[in-house]
């Protein structure tokens, strides 16, 4: 099992503040012969309905002294999980999880965006002092939920 990102209890933290239930921390993953898993699981029962939303977030802090480098990492690494989870979970909606900070340093620029964009990754921007989720890119309206 892979080591949890450096803000994996923020996110998990603003999840839950946010009322998603936590369901798998992390989630397990099968994808062929390898075995991967997800920062986490959570849901968030929707009133209507028996079943809720369900979403699995991986979690990049951006550490390392090249933002580039990592996220050619966490995309590639988003791209191969959204194929997994649409074998084996195709209900489960996957986010990438950032900072407010890196979101507006790095992820803003119109390069980063335009790979966003082309290849459908869905963002969680999160706050790490008030560990609460800034927002869902594209945005996600939960208000009903």
């Amino acid at each position: 099992m892979s080591a949890k990102d450096k803000f994996h209890e923020v996110v998990k933290t603003a999840l839950i503040k946010d009322n998603w239930l936590i369901t798998h921390d992390p989630y397990p993953l099968q994808a062929g012969t390898f075995d991967l898993s997800i920062d986490l699981g959570a849901e968030k029962i929707i009133a209507a309905e028996r079943e809720g939303l369900q979403i699995a977030v991986e979690i990049k802090s951006f550490m390392s002294p090249s933002n580039i480098s990592s996220f050619y990492g966490a995309l590639g690494q988003f791209i191969a999980y959204r194929r997994a989870l649409k074998v084996q979970d195709s209900k489960r909606i996957l986010y990438l999880a950032v900072s407010t900070d890196i979101y507006e340093r790095f992820f803003i620029t119109s390069f980063i965006q335009e790979l966003v964009t082309e290849n459908n990754v869905l963002l969680l921007i999160y706050n790490i002092d008030n560990e609460v989720i800034q927002k869902w890119l594209p945005l996600m309206n939960t208000d009903n939920i």
